[in-house]
């Protein structure tokens, strides 16, 4: 499912974002999607924000659509951001805030469709390196470059992201395990810790960039050396 959200106070652009958007998505039967309008960046902020892509004009009542994207950003919002607009010189305030594309108005049906090819396939990336959360009869989608480290207490596991953010599930440490990609490290019975949020190790002790420590197994210091090791050079910079 793809969460698509329009904000622009245009009524008449916004329902052409929507018709285009839809027309587009039905070339792709296979992906279920959301479309969510809202007729300022007021209402947007306020509604909590989980959508993948975001369409924002950039000429609104304040906050305007730039200061809209900043905000969204401040609150960590991963998503991706598409600018809709008449001014061609903003494009270089588009960096600031990540957007992952710039258009003009009036809409260019081929630029659309090329705009919405890179979001479709780099959202399908972002998919991939998360990993679904069972709670009950719901699920949660939690992005891998967002957990910092999991431990095992009783029969729950708790996955600590960045931010402060803690979630829950039932499962047993290696099964869970096993979902996770080769950032991620056994570093005792208990834990499990993102080779990238590791500042320092040393005394039984994993340091995190994020704050705070927790344990390494005595047996398991070389192993997470040489796991380090792997992670930096394999990183991409």
């Amino acid at each position: 499912m793809i969460n698509f959200a329009i904000c622009d106070d245009e009524p008449y652009m916004a329902e052409e974002i929507s018709a285009k958007l839809c027309a587009y998505m039905k070339e792709k039967p296979f992906i279920p999607y959301r479309v969510e309008t809202f007729p300022d960046s007021s209402s947007l902020l306020g509604s909590g924000c989980d959508f993948d892509l975001i369409f924002l004009d950039i000429q609104m009542k304040e906050p305007d659509g730039m200061e809209t994207a900043r905000i969204l950003r401040q609150r960590n919002y991963h998503g991706l951001l598409i600018f809709v607009t008449i001014l061609k010189e903003c494009v270089f305030d588009a960096f600031e805030v990540q957007a992952s594309d710039y258009l003009l108005k009036p809409l260019d049906g081929e630029h659309f469709c090329r705009t919405m090819d890179r979001a479709v396939q780099s959202l399908a990336q972002q998919k991939s390196s998360s990993i679904v959360i069972k709670k009950g009869n719901s699920c949660e989608v939690v992005r891998m470059s967002e957990i910092v480290y999991c431990e095992v207490q009783g029969r729950k596991i708790y996955i600590h992201q960045s931010g402060g953010k803690v979630t829950d599930c039932y499962e047993k440490l290696e099964d869970f395990g096993e979902r996770l990609d080769s950032r991620f490290f056994r570093c005792h019975r208990s834990f499990i810790v993102n080779l990238g949020c590791i500042s320092g190790c040393g005394a039984g002790q994993i340091t995190l960039s994020t704050g705070g420590s927790i344990p390494v197994s005595r047996l398991r210091e070389q192993d997470l050396r040489q796991a380090l090791l792997r992670y930096m050079k394999g990183r991409k910079f």
